[in-house]
């Protein structure tokens, strides 16, 4: 059984917080690493981290996550040219950049033209992996393709921002766009079992694909494709370098984690 490439999602706003946290995710092993450069138009504002909410039973009181707020900023408070250097230079893992319009959950707070710009310099920059979404303009996304040619692998991604539909129409999906990438990634909002199962059940189904696959959710239940993704012989699994018992709520695992699970599931 073959183990799926380990992708650390980089934390921090800042280029030296998400290099630093780079430098964690090669320490344990991590595959490869994802840069979010949508984030470097943002400053996190930190918030009361945890709240109680009362049940009938005050000892039976349960402690929700309040993930923190992300204030944008004007777009010429980054040098792009500048940032992608250093991301090069100071990473020595092969790295994703990634810049998620908040059409599918991300932070960028440009227009989209001003978005294909920083995707076709993240792409000149000489990057291991591009990650474009499906519901770019055709013609625009032809052109970053086209632009990415051998040298850069894309991620070909979509992010819902609702809950799955039947096995039937995620498969259906994923047909229609197999030729969109070197790696399909669909993700959605889990909000439990019933809503991890159909993801679980999609990977399940597809495992035997010859397109290589990336499916989670987000929400509670979105890590079962990922604790189980040798199984599910997926190719790509994103991680976090970060800890708290608030990840599997999101979904979320943590890199170190995972690998134990795997070790304790003999997926090695």
């Amino acid at each position: 059984m073959s183990l799926p490439l380990i992708c650390v999602t980089l934390t921090g706003c800042t280029v030296d917080e998400m290099v630093k946290d780079a430098a964690r995710a090669t320490a344990v092993g991590a595959d490869i690493v994802e840069v979010r450069l949508d984030k470097l138009w943002v400053v996190e504002q930190e918030i009361d981290a945890t709240e109680k909410v009362k049940s009938d039973s005050d000892d039976n009181r349960k402690s929700v996550y309040t993930p923190p707020e992300f204030i944008s900023q004007p777009m010429d408070s980054v040098d792009l040219e500048s940032s992608l250097i250093s991301f090069r230079t100071g990473i020595e893992l092969p790295v994703i950049l990634t810049c998620r319009p908040e059409r599918q959950g991300g932070y960028f707070p440009g227009s989209e033209k001003e978005r294909i710009e920083v995707l076709t310099k993240a792409i000149s920059s000489g990057v291991s992996w591009i990650d474009l979404e499906t519901d770019i303009e055709s013609k625009e996304r032809k052109k970053l393709v086209k632009l990415a040619g051998d040298s850069t692998k894309i991620i070909s991604s979509n992010h819902y921002d609702q809950s799955p539909g039947s096995s039937n129409e995620i498969i259906e999906e994923i047909d229609e766009i197999s030729d969109s990438g070197d790696i399909i990634k669909i993700v959605f909002n889990t909000g439990g079992k019933k809503d991890a199962l159909k993801l679980f059940d999609v990977a399940w189904r597809t495992r035997d694909s010859e397109d290589k696959l990336s499916i989670m959710g987000i929400g509670a239940g979105g890590d079962w494709t990922r604790i189980h993704a040798p199984l599910l012989n997926q190719s790509m699994v994103y991680t976090t370098m970060e800890n708290g018992w608030y990840l599997a709520q999101q979904g979320r695992i943590n890199t170190s984690d995972l690998k134990t699970a795997w070790k304790l599931l003999e997926y090695n």
